[in-house]
């Protein structure tokens, strides 16, 4: 399997710590996911994606990315491969627009339903995968879900992004999750567009975090609330 992380904040942060240094830091969990990984990020509203196949923690290139990474949205992945070739086109987080996916899991008998799979993504988006992931064919049937929301170069809240996750995960179920005998789909994922992130637990362990417990920036950050350093009591938080 995967592991996940994504990053939502009000100002442009850095996350060297959670990539590199904390205890249980993304680059260090690569030890045991070492089939490649990748960061996704936003500069004005536009993704900016590096990925590669090499474990995250021996390239140089991911030591460099986590260095410089500074947005208010972020979403990294490292990859252990369970569907899909060792190559750059199979590793996360994936991209179509402002659009971008990680996923944490696997669909069962993928193999057996892909081309059912393919066949409900609207062509319009399906000539667009270029890997054979299962996490790849996710990711183009939740664009297509979404689709039905509104244009996706257009502006999709929360709920409507939230509604189209939720639809994609239960469509991928009625489709491959058919024999009682056997394991279900795994089907963990992040989304964001930039502004809107929705995380769905699909059968693997997903943590949040709305709060630090004592910020480093603290002393110099002009947005620091009590948001920032406690549980929410109104909903809004500054980070997650």
């Amino acid at each position: 399997m995967c592991r996940l992380f994504g990053f939502r904040s009000v100002i442009q942060s850095q996350v060297h710590r959670s990539l590199m240094d904390a205890d249980n830091a993304l680059g260090a969990q690569s030890n045991d996911h070492r089939d490649g990984w990748g960061v996704a990020f936003y500069v004005d509203g536009a993704p900016h994606i590096t990925r590669s196949p090499a474990t995250a923690l021996d390239d140089t290139l991911f030591h460099r990315v986590s260095g410089i990474v500074a947005s208010e949205t972020v979403l990294a992945h490292v990859r252990r491969a369970t569907n899909g070739e060792l190559s750059v086109l199979n590793c996360h987080p994936f991209q179509y627009g402002k659009w971008i996916l990680a996923h944490n899991g696997d669909i069962q008998d993928f193999a057996t339903h892909r081309a059912e799979l393919l066949e409900r993504i609207a062509p319009r988006l399906r000539r667009y995968i270029l890997g054979d992931t299962d996490s790849e064919v996710l990711f183009f049937l939740f664009l297509t879900h979404l689709s039905q929301h509104g244009p996706l170069q257009g502006r999709i809240g929360v709920e409507e992004t939230s509604m189209a996750l939720q639809s994609t995960l239960e469509h991928v179920r009625s489709i491959c999750d058919i024999d009682p005998q056997k394991e279900p789909s795994l089907l963990t994922a992040i989304v964001t567009d930039g502004t809107t992130m929705v995380a769905a637990e699909g059968g693997k362990d997903l943590y949040w975090s709305t709060y630090k417990t004592r910020c480093a920036d603290r002393d110099t950050c002009p947005s620091l609330s009590t948001e920032c350093e406690a549980p929410s009591e109104s909903g809004y938080v500054n980070h997650l």
